[in-house]
């Protein structure tokens, strides 16, 4: 698969008409915490430099952003989470609002959920929790270590030794797929491309 059209729609900050009329087409979700390169990532998908735009200040963001693919699906592009320097209120509301989305099946079509992990600081609790809830939810999960450029071959192995051997990984399914990704050189661009087309298809097959 590869991505010919890519068009910003709209933010939503909660249950809206939206999700039921425009937006009742695939999703695949992006998560991931603040500065893991999850705008990147989808950047570098789409190859728009500017489709996907940072906020200046992180954990600031609290809308989730829908992008139309290919005019058959969305991305959907959840806030950044776990920036130490937003208030504990701050925190727990986006906590909440993330946690609504991907366990809200009247509202959503998730065809997958795309957790992206910076490889230098592996998995932390509330990505533990997101897989967690996508199991729950029977959502299909795929996992993306960024940033694998930044790392030499020792510290390249150990990341992929950390995350094989985390509990919270070794619970998902054998097929789950596990990407070890840069956004910076589009490093298994077309595996993490394969990877969503697959998870489409098959929600759209169910």
């Amino acid at each position: 698969m590869d991505i010919t059209s890519a068009t910003f729609v709209r933010g939503v900050v909660g249950s809206t008409p939206f999700l039921s009329r425009e937006g009742a087409r695939p999703q695949v979700v992006f998560a991931g915490r603040s500065n893991v390169g999850k705008s990147s990532v989808i950047n570098s998908l789409t190859r728009r430099t500017s489709l996907v735009k940072t906020s200046s200040t992180p954990g600031k963001t609290l809308q989730i952003n829908f992008f139309l693919i290919n005019e058959s699906f969305f991305f959907v592009d959840l806030p950044g989470y776990g920036y130490a320097k937003t208030s504990q209120r701050a925190r727990e509301k986006l906590r909440r609002m993330i946690v609504w989305f991907l366990s809200a099946p009247e509202e959503t079509r998730i065809a997958a959920l795309v957790l992206i992990v910076d490889a230098k600081a592996s998995l932390r609790p509330f990505d533990r929790d997101l897989l967690a809830i996508a199991k729950e939810e029977g959502h299909r999960v795929i996992i993306v270590m960024n940033k694998m450029d930044k790392l030499n071959q020792k510290q390249r192995v150990a990341a992929e030794r950390a995350l094989y051997n985390d509990p919270a990984v070794r619970a998902l399914p054998e097929e789950t797929p596990i990407i070890f990704y840069s956004a910076r050189t589009g490093r298994n661009r077309s595996a993490l491309l394969n990877a969503i087309h697959s998870a489409v298809v098959c929600y759209t097959e169910k």
